[in-house]
């Protein structure tokens, strides 16, 4: 089971590596779902010297006024044999065998993180102890507790430090090694009140009374340890700590153990629970209770682990890979995001994603039914007819066939059709425009850069513009070449009997009669109906071709060649992602990492069970 203290020993250490205190945050926290030890108490109320007691060693800072500053974890491991040494988190190649040394370097790491202020930091230490003389063990030391704040500090400063010592022990998964000493009224414990408000029922509450041997002469504190003042879930334990002249003196650690065992198996008041009284009880009991803990927690910690590290994966998978730092890495990345893109845009002409039939709509339906309200009945009606075909004549009237007059009539009547087919171009232009934005805002990738997705949308229209341009040029040429020539089968085909007005006998001023004109008018509508049959098939075709084609095959390519040609600099400024998702994404790596490292770990453990 040892080794179960260890593991969440590692993990606390990897937590405080990669920037997990348990401090509310947008990340989610391991931290605050590792069972922990916190030691709570007001000032001087003898906090320090029960730590030291239970590592049997000095290594802690002294002094007036608030000392510990910021969370001290302190992690003890048990040697069989061997010399006792420590290691910091902060210096972790570096054995510290003199503890005098332990306790300076604490101090020193204290000012770097908060200067020589007397201020707080909630960022913990973390010093691991390796010893015979320990029992496997962590422990968290917190600021005392205060009620004033003195000279160097803010005003604040009583209700920062109550802030972190309530953030946390208020966690469920923290066990509260509550303060307190037996020559004050309990009543008034710091420790005792905060602990408390966050477990009223002391469910997770040790009790420890320090300073008994001080008490008042005719007073004691059996009511207190036999659980009749105060009571604990878990009994309360004693201890008599060094004095300050044996501290001074520099009385041994284990000497004092001693002497503190004589004191409670000596004194009558005292004699009948001398058997769990004293600091090395106290560090058993919370080496098996902490043990047994962790074991309860091990199946729910490796679910929480697991769902977390897949929710890490997902965020770090929308947020996009981090940007090169090299000219040819942005380029790449930046024609890749590009293909996305591409593919993406590809996908909506063809069906896979929709908005691509918009474009069919436009030649079944938006093109016949403009040529459609072209009306060439009405282009065509008598008094129309009569006028183009005499004004074709100039001062000759025609012999034999109207010829020009046919071709004036036929002319006028086929230009109309641009106007359609200018239609069907700018709708399948302004469909395809669509399409581009649709897919801009599909691209998840190019979210990440406001630049790159700007370019690309400006890129992508002025290339549609350009095809836009050919298509109408290639699609009035269509109109233009049926107007060009006529196809004369077609008249040629048409019957010339006397009674539609094809005798070449009759009277030239017959020809004008109205059953002459309205079989003029009767030919060209069938002839132009004809054509507008052919055009309402090769327009799509001419459009598909010049636009839906070419947006397929070389939507981007000017812009490739651009940018090809940018150097690093430039690139950079395409690839201008917001500070705030590039700091989310190393934040994300990190914590991804560190759930990684407890996975593994926990994993190990699991099997060697």
């Amino acid at each position: 089971m040892e080794n179960l203290i260890q593991l969440v020993n590692r993990l606390q250490r990897a937590c405080t590596a990669l920037g997990d205190h348990g401090e509310e945050s947008a990340l989610p926290t391991l931290w605050d779902a590792l069972p922990s030890i916190a030691v709570v108490g007001g000032q001087s109320s003898g906090k320090s010297s029960v730590l030291e007691s239970i590592v049997g060693k000095d290594f802690l800072p002294r002094g007036s006024g608030i000392v510990t500053r910021r969370p001290l974890v302190l992690q003890l491991h048990r040697l069989d044999e061997g010399r006792e040494y420590a290691e910091f988190g902060h210096l972790p190649r570096k054995k510290f065998t003199d503890f005098v040394a332990v306790r300076k370097e604490i101090s020193d790491e204290t000012d770097r993180e908060t200067g020589r202020s007397k201020q707080i930091s909630t960022v913990p230490i973390y010093l691991s102890i390796y010893s015979p003389n320990v029992v496997n063990l962590t422990l968290i030391d917190l600021p005392g507790l205060t009620k004033v704040a003195i000279d160097g500090q803010s005003e604040s400063i009583v209700m920062d430090i109550e802030n972190m010592v309530r953030s946390y022990i208020e966690k469920p998964n923290c066990i509260i090694l509550a303060v307190s000493p037996a020559n004050q009224d309990l009543a008034t414990s710091d420790a005792i009140k905060i602990s408390r408000e966050v477990d009223p029922k002391g469910e997770r509450t040790f009790g420890v009374l320090t300073k008994i041997d001080l008490m008042d002469k005719g007073t004691d504190a059996v009511e207190i340890l036999e659980g009749k003042a105060y009571k604990l879930q878990f009994p309360w334990i004693g201890v008599v700590n060094r004095s300050q002249q044996d501290i001074n003196k520099n009385v041994d650690m284990i000497a004092a153990r001693r002497r503190e065992r004589e004191y409670f198996a000596q004194t009558p008041e005292y004699k009948h629970l001398a058997h769990r009284m004293g600091s090395e009880h106290l560090g058993k009991v919370l080496s098996k209770h902490l043990e047994a803990v962790i074991k309860s927690r091990i199946p729910g910690l490796q679910s929480l682990i697991n769902k977390t590290i897949i929710e890490l994966e997902s965020e770090l998978s929308r947020l996009g890979k981090p940007v090169a730092t090299d000219a040819g890495g942005k380029l790449y990345m930046i024609m890749e995001i590009c293909r996305m893109f591409d593919g993406i845009f590809k996908e909506h002409l063809d069906g896979v994603r929709p908005g691509g039939d918009k474009i069919y709509n436009v030649f079944d339906n938006q093109l016949p039914a403009a040529l459609k309200r072209l009306q060439f009945d009405k282009h065509l009606a008598m008094e129309n007819v009569r006028k183009l075909i005499t004004e074709a004549d100039g001062y000759q009237p025609h012999l034999i066939a109207p010829e020009q007059g046919y071709r004036r009539i036929i002319e006028t009547a086929l230009i109309t059709i641009k106007g359609p087919a200018k239609a069907a171009v700018d709708a399948v232009h302004g469909i395809l425009k669509d399409l581009v934005h649709k897919s801009i805002n599909e691209t998840v990738e190019l979210k990440q850069y406001p630049s790159l997705r700007v370019e690309v949308a400006n890129a992508a229209v002025e290339s549609l513009d350009r095809m836009k341009n050919e298509s109408k040029k290639a699609t009035l040429q269509l109109v233009e070449m049926e107007c060009s020539y006529l196809t004369v089968d077609f008249f040629r085909k048409l019957p010339q009997d006397i009674e539609k007005g094809g005798n070449p006998t009759h009277s030239i001023f017959d020809r004008y009669n109205d059953s002459y004109l309205r079989r003029i008018g009767s030919n060209v509508l069938s002839y132009v109906n004809m054509v507008c049959a052919s055009l309402r098939n090769s327009i799509p075709k001419s459009v598909v071709y010049c636009q839906v084609r070419e947006a397929k095959r070389s939507l981007l390519d000017y812009f490739f060649a651009e940018i090809g040609k940018k150097e690093a600099k430039q690139l950079g400024k395409l690839l201008d992602e917001d500070p705030a998702v590039m700091q989310r994404r190393v934040s994300l790596a990190k914590r991804l990492e560190l759930y990684r490292a407890a996975q593994a770990e926990i994993d190990t453990v699991a099997w060697s069970k």
